[in-house]
């Protein structure tokens, strides 16, 4: 977050449906949240972030792409607050960015009901991001 604006990746997909999200991704085995924040970022943002404090945890269940045993996969969301290591970050896609990019953009914080997210619950608690009190839980999200 920076001058009250948030780094999204905007997305666009074959239906031609344009969707902003937060940069991130999976954990590897053995890897650290951090680390993973780190990397992730590296790869999709093209940049060194500043880990801060977990400000958010989600749960989702969505259905797997290929179901063995179990119908649903179980993602547990960590949403950290962060800051650019180099001040004169240009948004850019980074080397290895995720799924569909366009583009990486500042969304300031009050045009983001402007926008459609990728997550239902990420508008009202980005738009509340500095409420005196917020749930770090945010409980099972579909």
């Amino acid at each position: 977050m920076q001058n009250g604006a948030i780094l999204m990746q905007k997305k666009q997909y074959q239906t031609k449906s344009t969707f902003y999200s937060l940069p991130g991704g999976a954990q590897d085995p053995g890897e650290s949240l951090v680390e993973a924040l780190h990397r992730e970022c590296q790869e999709e943002l093209g940049t060194e972030v500043i880990a801060g404090e977990i400000i958010r945890l989600a749960n989702f269940y969505k259905p797997k792409s290929q179901p063995a045993l179990y119908q649903q996969q179980h993602q547990l969301d960590v949403l950290f607050r962060c800051q650019l290591a180099e001040e004169a970050y240009t948004p850019v896609n980074g080397p290895h960015w995720d799924k569909h990019p366009v583009a990486i953009e500042w969304i300031a914080i009050d045009r983001l009901s402007e926008i459609q997210l990728s997550l239902s619950f990420l508008q009202p608690m980005l738009f509340n991001i500095h409420a005196p009190y917020q749930p770090i839980y945010l409980g099972k999200h579909n």
